[in-house]
């Protein structure tokens, strides 16, 4: 993964820190499947285990350098661990700064890992939210995801199989992600249609504008406050 200009307030880089946990995973006889696949998308996030670890067998934090990749990787990880029948995932993100960063990502401190984790505390029935320095963005995102999630909640495996390909090849046509799948146009499209994809993405192209575009105007207002 290349190295991405980090946001630099304070002397403290912001970050995003993304704390879940499987749903229901203790019922589930296949375990190696779904770990197998969550620590193959962690491994392509970051180094282990600075980056990333799992831990009490059905947790994981996550460490982001980009706070403004959090939600994306967030859908992956949903749509990952929906292709398993019963399974969902639970899933706090917290963006804020990174005030000790250790050799393993669960020693690792800072607001954003407070952030991350009080959220994930919280967390009820909405198996998605986020924490960040800003309320009224919370306010209008965790508002965003609430409804998103009464469609993401009821993937399907196979829906969720054609949203974490969509995810994975954002370039390629729907064709494309037929052949990459064995199955015909037309179900990709109905499965895209029913997993309210397109919905999904304008959510996360929003909350990546909106990320970058805070970050840019507190660094903004910290550089001329220091000048």
């Amino acid at each position: 993964m290349s190295e991405k200009t980090e946001t630099i307030i304070n002397g403290l880089p912001q970050v995003a820190v993304i704390t879940g946990d499987i749903v229901n995973s203790q019922g589930y006889e296949q375990t190696n499947d779904w770990l197998s696949a969550l620590k193959e998308l962690l491994g392509e996030c970051g180094d282990h285990p600075k980056m990333w670890q799992v831990y009490r067998g059905d947790s994981f934090q996550l460490l982001l350098k980009d706070p403004s990749d959090a939600l994306s990787i967030s859908l992956k990880l949903k749509a990952t661990i929906k292709r398993f029948k019963e399974l969902d995932v639970r899933i706090a993100i917290g963006v804020g700064a990174l005030e000790h960063e250790a050799e393993q990502v669960l020693q690792s401190n800072g607001e954003a890992f407070a952030y991350s984790g009080r959220k994930f505390d919280s967390l009820k029935k909405q198996t998605l939210a986020i924490k960040t320095p800003w309320q009224d963005l919370d306010k209008a995102f965790n508002l965003f995801l609430k409804l998103a999630l009464l469609t993401m909640d009821d993937w399907s495996e196979t829906r969720a199989e054609v949203v974490m390909a969509s995810l994975q090849h954002p370039q390629a046509t729907q064709q494309e992600i037929a052949t990459l799948l064995s199955i015909p146009q037309s179900r990709v499209s109905e499965r895209l249609s029913r997993a309210g994809f397109e919905a999904i993405k304008e959510t996360e192209q929003y909350y990546r504008a909106a990320i970058k575009e805070r970050l840019a105007a507190l660094s903004s207002h910290h550089g001329k406050r220091t000048e």
